[in-house]
């Protein structure tokens, strides 16, 4: 043995002994990290690099340590949704603290065994490496791998790219300190009924303030409350200028016209900005910026995968939204409606769009051809889709965590999550009229007949030579049926059904393929075990969850289930249900939530900043009839809402984050408001509301970008460039990103050159030959407010600067500056 091989195996005995004190584990780490990469580096080599770390290891030769960035609650619900049960599914049976024999000493299921101690080969993972990680390797069956995971077989690409990429992330894991983690697999739930966003919520009394002249409403005494403790205070009140351009953006998602902002300024009556709330709610435009903000939760689309099958129109969920929020449909009856509008004797079908929120679902390829236990695996993934959607949007908590495993955090089974898949899996995703039933079956039967036709004709077509007169004549008779069959053309909206799907084999053996059998009536689940549907467990009735549930609560008995899940949120969860809807209120006004996890009001989710402020709302908010617009009313007109979000001085320093609320946050407006801005100040914005979507790719597409086609699997590029959401899942809150393409965008996209060319010809038609007015106007319709000296200097200064005449070109250029402008894109 040389001397490198002797002081290699020295420095190990070392380890293993504990000589090396505190820093064993990460030495540990390290030097099973290069044995088993030893196949990679030559030994002497492998040998000077592990002796160098060795010895800032031992002898503090290193810099301070750097340890693993604290997991954000939203790493921590994608760990839990995405990977965990990959984990589950492929290792735990091998490598976690219930396996009978933990092999290679390697754990898997905790922050400290995963990162710390590692296995006999080191550390597993290196976090944003996945190409140095061993887990990396294994489980891709590198060449030069060790061992490959699962030792069975090699798991899915698709799994693989989502392993990956959670190392590339940053390999986000919940710590083992955090007081949540279970350790019994027995719930108490008598104790979970405790944790604070399900007790049940009640007004909270005043609570006392020093500038008691400043509240406006009764959310302001919370707010200064907070404030005086942080030792802060509030910020004027925005100017009427300011003032009505935040609140014509927050209400109506469009700028003020001048002579709005004008009327307002010089309003000296003492409610003219009550009135001026009054006049927006009441507007029609109030809906279709208020149905964006729900959109986003229930992920909505236009248009999927061609080769999926057309549930219905789409449009007509987005409509009825609008409409919704227009009419100000109690929150409870919201609810209920999108859920199980069809199982409700007081709605007819006129409200079927409303089931469009689990009608349109992504729904996935099924290849028939394939085996049943895969198809299995496909539709058990679409009812977990589902599940996730309606626990997240309605109750704040992630209860599709709990598909493989009970959830690691909150109080929320196995049992729990198969009680809800039930009743996804008793529903079917189909269109559904807008007219009675009795008055639809003729159309359905000539619809059935059309299609028979419809199959004949594509058949003929393909014969050589093309029988023309047989072709004629089933045109014929396809036009004779669509014709004398009154209502034929009715729309269908995408909604459900009460059918319950059940995946059977084609034939004797798995190679003859599967059919998809559907059934009137609903069904129970078995528990699927670790998630797999091809491994069952006992059967699960569906009901509610068992800790939101009451106890005289029952099992689900009328059809689905899906009318009693909507019950449910709304009685037993109420106060959750409330909590969680205010918090996204509040969170669209001053762009962060009273709770900053907006969609996990579990345990691993953020605490209130205002919790007592966050109870006195939500009950007000029930109390009030679930009335979203009431809520809407005393936000704005709140002194909290009003404060301008200029502010210096010792406040910045205590409060840089403006955690406490001592001044108005300044907004980026959404992609859909600056482009609906441009077409509102160029005067081609067209108002009309609803129907059809349109592309965005069109510039003679002047509608509101609420009505731009939102496509699934082929997103508009100019929305996915400024933070639109994928339209695939639920999204709780929308990023804003600053990026180089947004500004090429801004500089040569053809949505700004032609606003901008459409801009200049409004105000050379408003204020001919008279450049100065134009500056004005121009500025009073981006800015709701006139130029300063200075800039009308500088304008006239560019418009003239080539000849002594200014040219539409350059108004175009200018314009267009105007339009990039960081004024024009941000709210005070």
């Amino acid at each position: 043995m040389n001397v490198a091989e002797n002081t290699f195996s020295r420095y190990r005995l070392e380890i293993e002994q504990g000589f090396w004190g505190r820093d064993a584990i990460l030495c540990k780490q390290v030097f099973g990290f290069y044995i088993g990469n030893s196949m990679r580096f030559d030994f002497n080599k492998l040998f000077l690099m592990t002796l160098s770390i060795f010895s800032s290891c031992a002898f503090g030769w290193a810099e301070e340590e750097v340890e693993r960035p604290a997991a954000s609650a939203e790493s921590i619900e994608y760990f839990e949704k995405k990977v965990r049960p990959l984990l589950v599914k492929h290792c735990y049976s091998c490598h976690s603290s219930e396996a009978k024999t933990v092999h290679g000493g390697l754990k898997l299921d905790t922050a400290h065994d995963f990162f710390e101690v590692g296995g006999d080969s080191g550390a597993v993972v290196i976090p944003g490496n996945p190409e140095e990680s061993l887990l990396i390797a294994a489980i891709r069956y590198d060449d030069d791998a060790d061992t490959e995971m699962p030792p069975k077989g090699k798991i899915s690409d698709t799994e693989i790219a989502e392993l990956t990429a959670w190392v590339k992330r940053g390999a986000p894991f919940p710590p083992d300190e955090n007081p949540v983690a279970r350790e019994s697999k027995e719930i108490d739930f008598a104790a979970a009924k405790k944790f604070w966003s399900f007790v049940p919520v009640k007004k909270q009394a005043d609570p006392a303030v020093e500038h008691s002249k400043w509240p406006q409403q009764r959310l302001d005494h919370f707010v200064l409350a907070a404030m005086e403790r942080e030792q802060l205070s509030p910020a004027p009140e925005a100017d009427r200028a300011t003032l009505l351009r935040r609140l014509a953006y927050d209400l109506t998602g469009l700028p003020p016209t001048p002579d709005e902002v004008e009327a307002f300024v010089n309003d000296a009556s003492p409610n003219a900005y009550e009135k001026q709330v009054d006049q927006l709610l009441q507007s029609s435009q109030f809906g279709e910026r208020w149905a964006r903000v729900w959109l986003d939760l229930a992920r909505y689309t236009d248009r999927t995968a061609s080769w999926l099958d057309s549930k219905g129109q789409a449009h007509l969920y987005r409509d009825w939204v609008v409409q919704a929020m227009n009419d100000d449909v109690p929150y409870d009856e919201f609810i209920h409606r999108q859920l199980a509008t069809d199982l409700m004797p007081e709605t007819g079908p006129e409200d079927s769009p409303a089931l469009g929120f689990i009608g349109l679902s992504p729904t996935y390829w099924k290849e028939l051809k394939l085996p049943s236990e895969i198809i299995k695996v496909i539709v058990a993934d679409e009812w977990e889709e589902r599940v996730d959607v309606v626990s997240r949007t309605f109750l704040g908590l992630t209860v599709a965590c709990a598909r493989c495993h009970d959830h690691k955090f909150d109080p929320v089974t196995m049992q729990d999550y198969y009680a809800l898949a039930g009743v996804f899996a008793s529903s079917r995703l189909t269109g559904r009229p807008l007219i009675d039933e009795e008055e639809f079956e003729p159309v359905r039967k000539a619809r059935a007949e059309v299609k028979k036709l419809q199959d004949q004709l594509a058949n003929l077509k393909k014969k050589k030579p093309l029988p023309k007169e047989e072709i004629a004549e089933l045109n014929t008779k396809i036009k004779e049926v669509k014709e004398s069959t009154p209502l034929y053309d009715s729309p269908m909206a995408a909604g459900l059904i009460e059918e319950a799907l059940y995946i059977e084999r084609k034939g004797k053996t798995a190679q003859e393929g599967t059919n998809l059998v559907y059934k009137a009536g609903s069904q129970d689940l078995n528990l699927f075990i670790r998630g797999n549907p091809n491994r069952l467990g006992d059967v699960v009735p569906r009901r509610f969850l068992q800790v939101l549930s009451n106890e005289t609560s029952q099992p689900f008995r009328n059809g689905s289930g899906r009318l009693e899940l909507a019950q449910s949120i709304t009685n037993d969860a109420a106060p959750l249900a409330a909590r969680v809807m205010v918090n996204r209120i509040w969170l669209s006004y001053f762009g962060r939530g009273l709770v900053e996890t907006p969609s996990n009001f579990g345990i691993s989710g953020e605490r209130p900043s205002h919790p007592k402020l966050l109870d006195d709302l939500a009950a007000r908010f029930i109390e009030n009839g679930w009335s979203l617009k009431t809520l809407h009313r005393e936000i704005v007109l709140s002194a909290t809402y009003r404060q301008s979000s200029k502010k210096d001085g010792p406040d910045l320093q205590r409060d840089p984050d403006n955690l406490w609320l001592s001044r108005m946050n300044r907004k980026r407006l959404g992609v859909e408001a600056w482009r609906d801005a441009m077409l509102a100040v160029s005067g081609e914005l067209d108002s009309t509301i609803g129907g059809p979507s349109l592309a965005l790719t069109d510039d003679a597409n002047h509608r509101r970008t609420l009505y731009g086609t939102i496509h699934r699997r082929d997103m508009s590029t100019m929305l996915l460039m400024h933070d639109f959401p994928d339209p695939t899942a639920h999204n709780a809150q929308r990023l804003s990103t600053t990026t180089a393409l947004q500004g090429l965008y801004a500089l040569n996209g053809p949505l700004l050159l032609n606003r901008a060319e459409a801009l200049a010809k409004r105000l050379a038609t408003e204020f001919p030959d008279e450049d100065e007015k134009r500056i004005q106007q121009a500025y009073k319709l981006l800015f709701s407010r006139p130029p300063t000296p200075r800039e009308i200097e500088i304008g006239l200064a560019f418009l003239t600067g080539i000849s002594d005449k200014s040219s539409p070109e350059t108004w175009a250029q200018y314009t267009h500056v105007l339009l990039a402008s960081n004024e024009f894109l941000f709210i005070n």
